[in-house]
């Protein structure tokens, strides 16, 4: 055990939305937290806008792999953010959460506009919603 804080960012596919705040937790609160990210039905693939995403702002996932949720069911975790609806009624419960939050978070592959511009949206959001999770609790 590290003594770190514990976090997983759950998704469906974990091609994007969770991969993008697994990113952005590591490069902000990584000597904090102990982070992993996941999905109920792994694409197997991280979509390269969310890996542009955050090499935009200095983050490189490249490496990344989608993984599935099922190889973290035995394991603790001080917070289970769920970053989709989908995600949220997939696995309404985690046995190993101390606490569970959900974030619905919109699907940057689906809408109007740049593809490119809906990942930076959905890139800012989670980092925001990241700060506020991360801010000391009173």
């Amino acid at each position: 055990m590290t003594g770190k804080k514990r976090i997983l960012f759950l998704c469906t596919g974990n091609a994007a939305r969770s991969q993008m705040a697994e990113g952005l937790m590591r490069a902000f609160h990584g000597e904090a937290v102990d982070v992993v990210s996941a999905g109920s039905r792994p694409a197997g693939w991280v979509h390269p806008l969310a890996i542009s995403a955050l090499a935009e702002i200095g983050i490189d996932i490249h490496d990344a792999q989608s993984k599935s949720a099922d190889q973290f069911l035995d394991q603790q975790f001080d917070v289970v953010v769920t970053v989709c609806d989908s995600a949220a009624q997939d696995c309404p419960l985690w046995p190993g959460a101390k606490r569970i939050e959900h974030w619905p978070i919109e699907d940057p592959t689906w809408g109007d506009g740049s593809g490119a511009a809906r990942f930076a949206a959905t890139r800012d959001e989670l980092a925001r919603r990241i700060e506020e999770l991360m801010k000391p609790e009173c």
